[in-house]
């Protein structure tokens, strides 16, 4: 474990937050998005909501070595997104005759974007983006203070 161990577990989460934040943005830029993609039918499907998986990242050869050698464990080396899936929930439905993209019912298939949970979204990778940099500036001011203690 190196000096840098915690910048850098604080770094990975920033890294994932950020992408998690954007994808959340993007879904709430295509709520109304009603030609998305094509399915196996050759007709026009709305967008489908997208989420982030995390998952730990992979942990380092030197820490399986120790950990066969019964040495101490090591801690977390960060996270990392391991995939972005699309939300499998139905569409829903509007009645809107004189929309383009209705059916011969007159109902018209949107994306299953919910804006309010979006910005549910948002704010909590906002909460812990914001979290992970106090926790970089914790770790930079130790290692401040480290210095000082050198001079």
């Amino acid at each position: 474990m190196s000096i840098f161990h915690g910048m850098n577990t604080s770094a990975s989460a920033l890294t994932a937050q950020r992408l998690r934040m954007d994808i959340a943005s993007s879904n709430i830029a295509n709520a109304n998005t009603t030609r998305a993609t094509v399915n196996e039918n050759g007709q026009w499907e709305p967008y489908r909501r997208k989420m982030v998986v995390f998952e730990p990242q992979e942990k380092s050869f030197q820490s399986f070595l120790q950990s066969a050698a019964n040495r101490s464990s090591t801690p977390g080396q960060g996270v990392e997104v391991s995939a972005i899936v699309e939300d499998e929930e139905p569409f829903k439905q509007m009645y809107n005759p004189s929309h383009p993209d209705a059916n011969e019912a007159g109902y018209v298939q949107l994306p299953n974007v919910d804006p309010l949970q979006e910005m549910v979204d948002i704010m909590s990778a906002t909460r812990s983006y914001e979290a992970n940099v106090t926790s970089i500036n914790a770790t930079k001011g130790m290692l401040m203070k480290a210095l000082e203690i050198g001079k």
